[in-house]
């Protein structure tokens, strides 16, 4: 027996969904350097590579060792940067500003566009309701958005 042409229908537009991302005109997005990604309440993690705490530490003439020390925590097999205990804020963020902006990890870059903040155009609303710069300014076309997406270690 043969499916009828309104099932096959669905079945294709089934497929059709879960291959082009809702987002696949692109997203708004301009950064209004507010700082509220790089700020508590909330504990995080923004993890770095080995590489990057290199650049980090070259970049504040200090060694990787004391880089370790003073601004980074193991977390299993995994490094992060450490948040300010009194507000968890990055530790890197001063006045709204980065610190280390110019040098800052590949997690901080790809900000907004990570996995978990695109899934779906719910998620998206939720993020937007943390950063002001989503929805906001020039559009960020598809490729730039699964690019960044794909480079996030969340």
């Amino acid at each position: 027996m043969t499916d009828s042409p309104g099932v096959l229908y669905f079945q294709e537009m089934k497929v059709f969904e879960k291959k082009v991302p809702w987002y696949v005109a692109g997203l708004a997005f301009e950064c209004l350097e507010c700082g509220r990604c790089c700020a508590g309440p909330e504990e995080g993690y923004v993890w770095v590579t080995e590489k990057e705490i290199a650049s980090i530490a070259k970049y504040l003439q200090i060694s990787e060792a004391a880089f370790r020390t003073r601004h980074a925590r193991q977390i299993g097999r995994r490094c992060s940067l450490i948040e300010r205990s009194d507000n968890k804020d990055c530790v890197f963020l001063a006045n709204k500003r980065c610190l280390i902006y110019s040098v800052r990890p590949k997690q901080c870059r790809t900000w907004p566009f990570w996995t978990r903040n695109i899934e779906t155009p719910e998620d998206w609303s939720l993020t937007a309701q943390q950063c002001p710069g989503i929805n906001r300014g020039s559009l960020r076309p598809f490729e730039e958005i699964q690019e960044k997406a794909r480079g996030t270690r969340e």
